[in-house]
């Protein structure tokens, strides 16, 4: 029986709050001025109980929610029925609101983007924050094509390491490889996961890349992935979160067709980044 609210940690808690400094200035711009939409791929159930503290804390859809002023419509996308029926019971009153259960590669490209067409005059902004790596990277590269989405999407370089990199390529699992794959969609990421270093060691033999040197080589790569491949004509430099042993968990990116959505992440990334003292 899945607990009532999911425990979240201090790391997702500041990811709430980075939506919740964008999404207020993001919907001041363009309310008025466009049909703008919230979509969040991996919704959960809407609230959530801090591991730190043990009270409730409001998830990504009630921080859209209680957005001022707010956007014209909301798409909530979650796989777990238990999650989703909380969404319905959260949002029951709101015809603005449509939940979706379901995969949300699929939900996203049949269901939702479409509701998002840039000749429409509508634009979007949409949470990527998958729980591992499996999100498509067809989302991703749809989202940067269509011209009218921003997207922060959470880059799970921990599970990348642990279940595929595995500091040597063939110790990997057909099935993972598949994964990742999927999360960047073709085999490139090889080329930056496991490159090595030029110089020799005492002993004359070439030493791997350092874990965190390879962490921001994978990162670098995806974030030029966002601009060079999906097309986004922006994407800052993301937002590293580590653990207590300072290993890095994942990146949180943003990419954006908009120069000023790019300065307002810049802004709010640089400022988590002194409070984390990077």
């Amino acid at each position: 029986m899945p607990p009532e609210h999911d425990v979240i940690g201090p790391w997702s808690e500041v990811k709430l709050d980075i939506l919740r400094e964008y999404a207020v200035p993001y919907s001041k711009i363009l309310s008025g001025k466009f049909h703008h939409l919230y979509i969040d791929a991996f919704a959960a159930g809407g609230v959530h109980v801090s591991r730190t503290t043990g009270d409730d804390v409001a998830g990504s859809p009630l921080i859209a929610l209680r957005t001022e002023p707010p956007f014209k419509e909301y798409h909530l996308i979650d796989a777990n029925p238990a999650r989703v029926g909380r969404l319905m019971k959260l949002t029951a009153d709101r015809p603005d609101v449509y939940v979706h259960l379901g995969d949300c590669n699929e939900v996203l490209l049949r269901r939702v983007f479409p509701r998002a067409l840039y000749e429409d005059r509508r634009r979007a902004l949409c949470l990527l924050d998958p729980y591992n790596i499996n999100l498509s990277w067809g989302v991703v590269s749809t989202a940067g094509k269509m011209r009218s989405i921003e997207i922060f999407v959470n880059f799970m370089i921990m599970d990348m390491n642990m279940n595929v990199l595995l500091r040597d390529p063939t110790r990997a699992e057909a099935a993972q490889v598949v994964r990742m794959d999927n999360f960047w969609g073709d085999r490139s990421w090889r080329e930056a996961a496991y490159e090595r270093s030029a110089q020799n060691n005492l002993f004359g033999e070439s030493e791997e890349v350092k874990v965190e040197d390879a962490n921001e080589k994978v990162a670098e790569a995806y974030r030029r992935r966002l601009i060079d491949v999906a097309g986004f004509v922006y994407a800052p430099k993301p937002l590293r979160f580590v653990n207590s042993l300072g290993r890095t968990i994942y990146y949180l990116f943003f990419a954006s067709p908009n120069q000023t959505g790019k300065r307002i992440v810049e802004f709010i990334f640089d400022k988590h980044r002194k409070k984390q003292g990077f």
